[in-house]
């Protein structure tokens, strides 16, 4: 029997790559969503559930995250909330979070965890009783945000905290990336069997102009090479030696910008 209160996750293409994510509570009527890529489309879906947006959650403030921002706070008088250190660079911000904050949409729990590298305020959005983690652009199938602000080292942290959730989470990330990140992973982690099958499998859905996401931790964690750094096949590719596992993602990393 399905739950009529069960949280509902609407998903949706935005601008020439993001996905939209809508997240409505039934039992309070209350709609989150994450991020605000295109704001004539997040309305538009809105309007078609007959859903009111009461809730913005940025993970940081690049443009194709936060900039429906100011649009739809005037349209729906929502509260955004979004990474305290980023709060002079995201329109409209009105709570500051920060690492170990804790927000509820209904009766629903909506954790908050730092994961700076791609930008230096990321955060992405944990709700444990569902085991669904919004990564924004920390992580993506097969891959992981470019280093525009963070160090190596602060996105290898920011990963290892997505990694020790439970392998069952399921993973929303903000870009449909995944075929060209599996292209490059092919090229450092040859004869990875489950990365094979997933590459025919992404071929398929993306051939029908389907989505690959969202994906889970369980996935990743035998597909992604970023989250993969001392798997033997990787590192002999790499060349890497005894180095250590920092050096290896820094490398991997380095390799993928000129992929």
């Amino acid at each position: 029997m399905t739950d009529k209160n069960a949280l509902q996750i609407h998903m949706f293409p935005c601008l020439s790559d993001n996905y939209g994510f809508l997240v409505h509570d039934p039992a309070s009527r209350q709609t989150a969503s994450i991020d605000t890529p295109d704001a004539d489309v997040i309305s538009r879906e809105l309007e078609a559930r007959n859903w009111q947006l009461t809730h913005i959650l940025n993970t940081h403030h690049h443009f194709d995250h936060a900039g429906g921002n100011l649009q739809l706070k005037e349209h729906y008088a929502c509260r955004i909330y979004g990474p305290a250190h980023d709060a002079e660079r995201i329109p409209g911000m009105d709570i500051r979070l920060k690492e170990g904050d804790i927000l509820t949409l209904g009766a629903h729990e909506i954790r908050v965890m730092e994961t700076p590298g791609h930008t230096s305020g990321h955060i992405v959005y944990y709700l444990p009783q569902q085991r669904i983690l919004f990564a924004g652009d920390t992580l993506f199938s097969v891959g992981c945000g470019r280093l525009f602000e963070g160090t190596p080292a602060q996105m290898w942290d920011s990963l290892g905290k997505i990694m020790a959730l439970p392998e069952d989470t399921t993973i929303y990330c903000a870009h449909e990336y995944t075929l060209n990140n599996i292209e490059f992973a092919r090229s450092i982690d040859r004869n990875n069997k489950d990365l094979e099958r997933y590459y025919q499998e992404a071929r398929q859905l993306r051939s029908e102009n389907r989505p690959t996401l969202p994906t889970t931790l369980s996935l990743e964690l035998r597909v992604n090479p970023f989250l993969r750094p001392d798997a033997p096949a990787i590192a002999e590719t790499l060349g890497a030696g005894d180095s250590e596992t920092l050096a290896r993602f820094a490398e991997i990393r380095r390799r993928k910008d000129r992929f």
